[in-house]
């Protein structure tokens, strides 16, 4: 039989049909093809690059912060350490309500949920909420259980012992970088090396450590010993406290030095300041006075120019000077003592402090020499410290005649607390001056020593006889007839000076009516254990290092010889007469009042004799306008009168030196 469908011929259908097959099957092995390509580009040339971007997503490296050295006191007592504590921090994101969110955490915190509000809309996915919180703090905010708060370690810097010894310590920032004192001076030391290390990260974007705990050596900053004795540093602060409010002054300075070794045994400042609450203090209040700014000293400069003089054969103990009676004409100055003396020797000058005899001694020595002994003596050459910004001092060379009288006690030059408590140490040391230090020595974590300083001897600036004879001579200052009575001790034999300098009035050009009152003392005299020097600065009950600072130094004496278990001196020295051949008036002597308004103890120390047809301005402040007019005319000067009441200004000031029918004009306003 005929097969009917096999003879037929294909439809043109099934011819199509193998066609698109073909050209599906080439389409597929193409995209195939392509899909192998993109695998081997992904899987061979791009597997690193891929590779990286995955670690990104899950893999964080984590920085772990350095913990920050610790610094001591010589026996070990810690003045700074460092703490972990929690820092508060959130990703805004994760919030379903940011303003809801701000007020709680703002309510747990006592902060401002305005600021917070606004820092938390700013972030995107992290903000700081609070850094290195209380753990009272941190307990608050976790009982509020907000999504995406988060809290991470950080190290704190604590000062266990409060204000003591803050001004040398100084500060660190929110960061932990130093700002201020040995904080910022041994930042490098001190701050160690941060690390990191690897951790993963879940779902929500929480850090979990993956590797184990670093070593906490390689973590761990330098540790820094002091020179301070935290016993005699706190004496030295509450004694130094006491006389600045007691004398209703602005500030104050002390300093205990160990003349031989150089080690500073205290360094005290007022007022104090909390460390640990650095934001309740003012930047002026938190500076380290004693070892960085310099003043004009005052009297307690005249044992070296004392000393030098004898060291240069100048002078000898039993020399002679006549102190005029109280006033000496250097050319168009005069020089003026609190008392009338006559004739007095070195120790007598010393004791009574004389400024015209010092005077004439600074004139017996010469310019050079003069010059010399200060520098000796480690005047305007900074001491070294390791402090930023270390005052270095001025000593200008003395070409006038007032000039060289003024700088032989203490005014016209400038020096800081540590270079005058450094200079005294030479002379307690037999006349050898040793280099100041604070830092004794800084330790690395594995016991490696970073930096030791040992006692140094600078030079010598007198001999070892010139310097006994001139403590010698400063125990009279302390007896009967001396300027510093309050600052002998019963047990002890004490050697010191006194200084009462004017201040500088920078605007002025001149001296202002301010006083900065010190007293610098050596303890034992026989046997030198420690220099003590206190300063007030502006004191206004009474302007005398005598009776402002010498019962300080009385009070850190006592405390720092027994502290140090010194034993009592031998024998008490017996108070030292003034060496006067020529006695002044009974109404004049050592410890007279004198006459009239007593002069304050160098307001008056330097004036200015008038030059013939020149008159002095004469005070009228407050005066009313008759009785101004009537006091300048008097005084040859012609009134201009403006307002009416009583004088509130006056121009030229009281005082100045003008020609004789000059204009003095007047403010007058009526009172309020």
């Amino acid at each position: 039989m005929r097969d009917f469908k096999a003879a037929r011929a294909p439809e043109p259908n099934a011819k199509w049909l193998k066609l698109r097959v073909r050209l599906l099957f080439g389409l597929f092995l193409m995209l195939l093809g392509v899909a192998f390509g993109r695998a081997v580009q992904l899987q061979v040339f791009e597997q690193e690059k891929l590779r990286g971007m995955a670690q990104d997503q899950y893999v964080r490296h984590i920085e772990i912060p350095a913990r920050r050295g610790d610094i001591f006191d010589r026996r070990g007592t810690p003045l700074a350490q460092s703490v972990e504590v929690d820092s508060i921090w959130v990703d805004p994101s994760m919030l379903p309500d940011v303003k809801a969110a701000s007020r709680a955490l703002a309510k747990a915190l006592k902060m401002d949920p305005d600021e917070l509000g606004a820092r938390l809309a700013r972030a995107r996915r992290f903000a700081w909420v609070k850094r290195q919180a209380r753990p009272a703090e941190v307990a608050a905010v976790k009982a509020l259980a907000l999504p995406g708060v988060g809290f991470s370690k950080e190290p704190k810097r604590f000062y266990p012992q409060r204000e003591l010894g803050a001004h040398v310590v100084g500060t660190v920032g929110m960061d932990g970088r130093g700002l201020e004192g040995l904080e910022l001076a041994f930042h490098d030391e001190l701050s160690g090396q941060n690390s990191s290390t690897s951790g993963f990260r879940d779902a929500k974007g929480r850090k979990l450590l993956v590797q184990g705990a670093l070593d906490p050596l390689q973590r761990q900053g330098a540790a820094v010993t002091l020179t301070l004795d935290r016993h005699i540093q706190y004496v030295a602060e509450k004694a130094l406290s006491r006389a600045v409010e007691d004398a209703r002054a602005v500030a104050g300075m002390a300093v205990v030095l160990d003349p031989r070794t150089g080690e500073l045994l205290a360094v005290a400042n007022h007022p104090r300041f909390n460390p640990n609450t650095p934001e309740s203090s003012t930047r002026s209040g938190m500076r380290n006075r004693a070892a960085l700014d310099t003043f004009e000293p005052g009297s307690t400069l005249k044992s070296f120019v004392v000393a030098t003089a004898l060291e240069e054969k100048a002078i000898t103990a039993d020399s002679l000077f006549f102190c005029e009676n109280g006033a000496w004409r250097v050319g168009r100055h005069t020089i003026n003592d609190t008392h009338s003396y006559g004739w007095l020797a070195p120790q007598g000058i010393l004791q009574v402090s004389s400024n015209i005899c010092m005077a004439k001694i600074a004139q017996a020595l010469g310019r050079e020499k003069f010059v010399k002994g200060y520098q000796a003596f480690g005047f305007a050459e900074r001491t070294g410290l390791s402090l930023p910004g270390e005052g270095r001092g001025v000593l200008p060379f003395p070409k006038a005649e007032v000039s060289l009288a003024t700088q032989s006690f203490g005014q016209g030059m400038t020096a800081t607390a540590v270079q005058i408590a450094s200079a005294y140490g030479a002379l307690a040391n037999d006349g050898v001056l040793m280099r100041p230090y604070l830092v004794s020595k800084v330790v690395d974590p594995d016991g490696v020593v970073l930096l030791e300083n040992r006692p140094t001897e600078l030079r010598r600036a007198v001999s070892a006889k010139v310097a006994r004879q001139v403590v010698g001579m400063l125990e009279s200052v302390v007896v009967k007839g001396g300027t510093a009575t309050k600052a002998a001790m019963e047990d002890y034999r004490v050697a010191g000076k006194t200084g009462t300098a004017q201040k500088a009035d920078p605007v002025a050009r001149g001296y202002s009516d301010k006083r900065i009152a010190s007293f610098v003392g050596v303890v034992p005299a026989e046997s030198p254990r420690a220099v003590i020097l206190v300063v007030v600065d502006e004191p206004k009950t009474d302007v005398y290092g005598g009776t402002v600072a010498a019962p300080a130094f009385k009070e850190i004496a006592t405390a720092a010889m027994a502290h140090l278990a010194v034993p009592p001196s031998r024998t008490v020295a017996p108070e030292v007469a003034v060496a006067a051949v020529s006695p002044a008036p009974a109404a004049a002597k050592p410890g007279a009042k004198a006459s009239g308004v007593a002069r304050t103890a160098l307001a008056d120390a330097v004036t200015e004799t008038p030059e013939p047809g020149t008159v002095r301005v004469p005070d009228l402040q407050g005066a009313v306008g008759r009785e101004a007019v009537v006091k300048l005319l008097a005084a040859a000067l012609e009134p201009q009168v403006l307002g009416s009441g009583r004088v509130v200004s006056q121009t030229p000031p009281a005082g100045s030196l003008v020609e004789k029918g000059a204009r003095v004009t007047l403010e007058l306003a009526a009172r309020q």
